[in-house]
């Protein structure tokens, strides 16, 4: 897992990794925007095979909203959309009048995603199109905010923390949150502290990456151990005879006594053989294979 610089696009920080670690197949669970800083997980090799089960994940920021403007991408990487009201609007925007238009922005709601993002219109992403002066009509789409909350008001910044769904922009929160102030906003600055399971503390630089370039134990050494992915799903450690069968696609019986609908399989502590369904008490059809040895 790294921790993103700013400048640098999420498929940067995957090209440079591939670069570190000689490995072609890596993929990231969640872009981040090059402005941006903070947790991006990655998966490598025959990991990238779980990314579905991610996709769900609940993402938690801080950051700051700059009033006064908004911008044609939502932050600050974006053109102005007009002058900036700060000077004349700010007088009227306080810490209890931002935290009151705020209060809004909580549980399930409707929003509108950036035309400068990676939402797919026909197949092609909406950056692409909005690049080209081309029209962009996306569709709102449900996002859950579980917490929301400004911390502090200095000059024509707020300071705020965020829980989001999968799937929800940072971004369109603070252009709305403009829009209902009357002064118009942007994202002015985002970090992300946590990706589902995966936190700052687990995250590492770019730089300490760098210092183990062809170093695959010590890169491994870094990596979250595999019983430690996807905790909503119990671990079980398999027999040979049990795990050949799933590895082959064919059914077999576990030693695992919950309801849980999918477990993680095991030979032995680290080896994770492949995600598997529950047919029926203790019987189970693999739905991912890490890899098939016959």
């Amino acid at each position: 897992m790294v921790d993103k610089p700013g400048g640098m696009t999420s498929h940067d920080v995957v090209a440079k990794l591939r670069r570190i670690t000689c490995e072609k197949s890596i993929g990231h669970l969640g872009t981040l925007d090059p402005m941006a800083t903070g947790v991006l997980p990655l998966v490598l090799g025959k990991f990238t095979r779980l990314a579905q089960y991610f996709s769900s994940a609940e993402k938690r920021y801080t950051g700051a909203i700059r009033f006064g403007f908004s911008t044609d991408t939502y932050d600050a990487a974006g053109k102005a959309d007009g002058p900036d009201l700060w000077t004349e609007a700010g007088s009227a925007v306080t810490l209890e009048s931002v935290r009151a238009a705020a209060a809004r922005f909580h549980g399930e709601m409707e929003q509108m995603p950036p035309a400068y993002s990676a939402k797919k219109i026909a197949g092609t992403p909406a950056y692409k199109l909005a690049r080209e002066g081309k029209a962009v009509e996306l569709k709102p789409a449900m996002v859950s905010i579980e917490h929301f909350a400004i911390t502090a008001l200095e000059g024509a910044e707020a300071e705020f923390e965020m829980s989001i769904s999968a799937g929800g922009y940072v971004r369109s929160v603070a252009h709305e949150l403009g829009q209902d102030l009357g002064c118009g906003a942007h994202l002015s600055r985002l970090h992300r502290t946590q990706a589902g399971v995966f936190t700052l503390n687990e995250a590492h630089t770019l730089e300490e990456l760098e210092r183990l370039a062809g170093n695959a134990e010590a890169v491994e050494a870094l990596c979250v151990h595999p019983r430690m992915l996807l905790p909503e799903m119990p671990s079980v450690t398999g027999d040979s005879g049990s795990l050949g069968r799933l590895r082959n696609g064919a059914q077999a019986n576990l030693p695992e006594f919950s309801r849980a609908p999918l477990v993680k399989v095991f030979a032995g502590q680290r080896e994770l053989v492949g995600i598997a369904k529950r047919i029926a008490g203790t019987l189970f059809q693999p739905v991912v294979v890490m890899e098939n040895r016959g």
